[in-house]
């Protein structure tokens, strides 16, 4: 019979010693009594090997014998030496098998020590205290398990520059910074009281808690209450679950904010009312108010481009990154048109990009800007600018992407996927042509798709290098 004591309960080098004797000694996992605490020897039947040979074992089980050595179940050194004898002889998939009772039992104690560690990690609670060498920073925590120094790391490379203790029941950690120390474990008595600090991380607290998504149940299972008395915060949740159900009201009944605007438009200034350029009919578009858009938007984006473009491409409206950025096509699916153009062999420089309605509809979720698609009231009223870019361009082509691109064009409704790719004609007699909005791609859930629809807008977009030579990329 073999008697091993480990005399520090998360002692895994003494361990990995221990059980690289006995397998060279061939001791059989019942033949050994594993005991914590204490500093006796080995005892054994018969002689163990002085210089006991190295094993070689897979890496996943040190990394579990690191985990399982730190659990508070007094049979963890027994069921560790059991997995690692059934691996050495034979099981060299043991730990692959997580039906096998044995790996369950171990992988159940490894997750309970990660878990405990998670929580030290995330409920320790530093105090402020000012002593004869100056200010420390002193906590309290009760781990389940014996974690204090696989913890320990973290609180080294997070507060390196502080001197901090983290008391404990079963031990203590001193960093000084340089340092750090293992101690006795203290009573509960002698943690430190509450700082000034507190009342500041108490109103924090208080500040980002949201009623609308309180749930008791989850919070205890995410913060147990045997972590509360150390919590400084955790005093504030009855009151806060309390009030959550009035407050949720008080929030549902409330109009949404709009978010701030981060540009602040530029102020028009007095022109005629017949633009004589491209700059100033922008200039008077800045300041249009033909319909209810231009109030929540951030500011009209006018199209750019070159004034004697031979194609102008025409997009649905600008999103929300164009809305912030003043310019047409700068979003997602504005890189994506970008790259599209480049696959087709398309100078985007030779082109006058714009939209058929020129400020951003969206809807408030929260602080996000959600897309909404222009009805035709927008549409309608945002017509007059489409036309006057087009009379003063006269472009040789002009494209619509998607539908809404279309129906400003054409002055009717239009069936992408039917009329898409053949030349037609628009309003006023111009020459035109339809194909899908960049955007379309970027919905498409299947990558298969995706990827084929991409390349039937190339397709479209070499149709028009072939009606418009003069928008082709240089060689």
């Amino acid at each position: 019979m073999y008697d091993v004591a480990i005399a520090c309960p998360d002692d895994l080098a003494r361990f990995r010693a221990a059980t690289r004797a006995l397998i060279a000694a061939g001791a059989e996992p019942a033949a050994v009594l594993w005991r914590e605490g204490g500093d006796r020897p080995l005892l054994v039947g018969a002689p163990l090997p002085f210089e006991p040979a190295a094993l070689s074992v897979p890496a996943a089980f040190g990394r579990l014998a690191e985990d399982v050595i730190c659990h508070r179940d007094g049979e963890r050194f027994a069921l560790l030496y059991q997995a690692l004898w059934r691996v050495v002889h034979g099981e060299r998939r043991l730990l692959q098998d997580a039906a096998d009772p044995l790996v369950h039992r171990l992988g159940r104690m490894a997750k309970a020590v990660r878990r405990d560690v998670h929580k030290m990690h995330a409920f320790v609670r530093f105090r402020s205290l000012q002593g004869e060498d100056g200010e420390r920073f002193v906590a309290w925590f009760e781990p389940e398990h014996h974690i204090l120094r696989r913890a320990a790391p973290f609180f080294v490379n997070r507060f390196a520059a502080l001197r901090w203790s983290i008391l404990t029941p079963a031990g203590s950690l001193h960093w000084d910074g340089d340092t750090l120390a293992y101690a006795d474990g203290v009573p509960r008595a002698q943690a430190p009281a509450a700082d000034a600090l507190e009342d500041w991380w108490r109103t924090y607290y208080r500040a980002i808690f949201n009623p609308a998504r309180a749930n008791p149940q989850a919070m205890r299972a995410e913060m147990p209450k045997r972590y509360w008395r150390a919590l400084p915060e955790t005093a504030l949740i009855p009151q806060l679950l309390a009030e959550a159900p009035a407050r949720t009201r008080t929030m549902l009944q409330s109009a949404p904010t709009a978010p701030r605007k981060r540009i602040r438009p530029v102020p028009p200034r007095s022109l005629p009312e017949h633009a004589l350029t491209l700059a100033d009919l922008a200039v008077q578009a800045g300041a249009c108010t033909r319909c209810p858009l231009h109030g929540p938007a951030t500011q009209t984006v006018f199209g750019t481009g070159p004034a004697d473009a031979s194609v102008v491409f025409v997009g649905e409206q600008p999103g929300d990154e164009e809305d912030l950025a003043g310019q047409p096509f700068v979003g997602p699916a504005g890189r994506l048109f970008d790259r599209a153009l480049v696959a087709a062999g398309i100078d985007r420089g030779r082109l006058y990009v714009t939209n058929a309605v020129k400020h951003f509809k969206f809807s408030l979720r929260g602080k996000r800007r959600m897309h909404q698609t222009p009805g035709g009231y927008e549409i309608e009223h945002c017509r007059w600018w489409l036309d006057q870019e087009l009379a003063l361009i006269r472009p040789r082509l002009t494209v619509a992407l998607g539908a809404t691109a279309g129906r400003a064009l054409a002055g009717r409704q239009v069936s992408v996927m039917r009329e898409r790719g053949r030349v037609t004609r628009f309003r006023n007699d111009a020459p035109g042509l339809l194909t899908i909005h960049p955007s379309f791609l970027l919905r498409l859930p299947d990558p298969a798709a995706r990827e084929r629809e991409h390349q039937r807008f190339i397709a479209d977009l070499r149709q028009v290098v072939d009606l418009v030579p003069a928008i082709r990329l240089a060689a």
